[in-house]
């Protein structure tokens, strides 16, 4: 082979080799554009309840992130429903709510996945009257007004009183108003009664010294779940997972220890010492994965929402579960 022939083979194995690199650069590139990109922030719902403002609190959550290059943005909603909301619109990303709120977001068409739950806590919920309140039992009630937050966890537990007792939903008149409101309007006597949840029910108590006509103990279970927008679940499994093991931790650390657990919360949500260790100390500790059983049990929550017309269709519960417990639940 003389000089320019082997010239000219040599550019051509440059040549076919540049156009080989040029190729693989392409594949690589497309495959980086279908790989999803870790995320940066884990946006947080919480509520003045609950381990997950504790875990706010002590801050070991972000401790436990930073090492993903995960950061934590807190966000604050008076109540389930308006959490849920945040949720369905892209706001938040994952939070914790009571039982009543997913059923209502579902119905709603929010598309969100239950991640794990809290032990029943019946003792920190309750129907209220003023102390000097004529109101001295669940049938007193008939024609009464009665306040809560609409798709609440109390929302149930009213039906479930009513039922108790033997009355109809119709056979008294519900006030829908958030927390705060609802507080304002039964300290003026605009309503007879007022269907709260801790914290908000342990300050009526101290502050306003109400009388507990009922709270949810043999009634309801009063489950407080922790939820995940399904697009951020599916994406990013890992962050979830390390909410709930911080969870976990967290509960541990929780259970026997109410003074401490208090000490901690009171700054967050605001009211003092006794009033916040009172609420504490009717949490619930041991965080737990979803289960075929608590799933029925939403089921028949959402059933008996539906058969009363409190949403507008009826909803499966199964569609929102992780897909090992949907397939456990067959």
């Amino acid at each position: 082979m003389n000089f320019r022939l082997q010239r000219r083979h040599s550019l051509a194995i440059a040549a076919a080799a540049l156009t080989f690199l040029s190729g693989a650069c392409g594949l690589i590139g497309a495959a980086r554009a279908q790989t999803p990109a870790a995320p940066t922030e884990i946006r947080i719902g919480f509520q003045k309840y609950g381990t997950l403002t504790v875990l706010k609190a002590k801050g070991d959550l972000e401790k436990r992130l930073a090492p993903l290059g995960v950061t934590v943005k807190w966000n604050e909603f008076p109540a389930g429903p308006q959490l849920l909301e945040g949720l369905n619109v892209g706001s938040i990303d994952f939070g914790t709510v009571g039982e009543a709120p997913p059923i209502f977001a579902q119905a709603a068409g929010a598309d969100f996945v239950y991640v794990a739950n809290q032990p029943p806590a019946p003792a920190a919920e309750a129907l209220v009257v003023p102390k000097d309140s004529t109101i001295r039992t669940l049938a007193d009630l008939k024609g009464k007004k009665v306040a809560l937050n609409k798709g609440s966890n109390v929302h149930y537990l009213l039906v479930k009183l009513l039922e108790k007792q033997g009355l109809k939903y119709g056979d008294i008149q519900v006030v829908y108003l958030p927390p705060a409101d609802a507080r304002a309007a039964f300290e003026r006597g605009a309503v007879d009664a007022w269907v709260i949840w801790d914290p908000f029910l342990a300050a009526a108590e101290r502050q306003l010294g109400v009388r507990v006509l009922a709270d949810g103990k043999g009634v309801v279970a009063n489950h407080q779940f922790y939820l995940a927008a399904r697009a951020y679940a599916d994406k990013h499994p890992q962050v979830v997972q390390a909410i709930v093991d911080e969870l976990a931790r967290l509960d541990r650390w929780s259970e026997g220890n109410t003074k401490a657990v208090a000490t901690l919360l009171a700054p967050q949500i605001g009211l003092d010492l006794a009033t916040t260790e009172l609420a504490a100390g009717r949490f619930s500790y041991g965080i737990q994965p979803i289960t075929p059983a608590i799933a029925a049990e939403q089921q028949k929550i959402a059933d008996a929402f539906h058969e009363l017309k409190l949403i507008p269709k009826p909803i499966r519960i199964a569609d929102a579960l992780p897909k090992s417990v949907r397939t456990a639940a067959r």
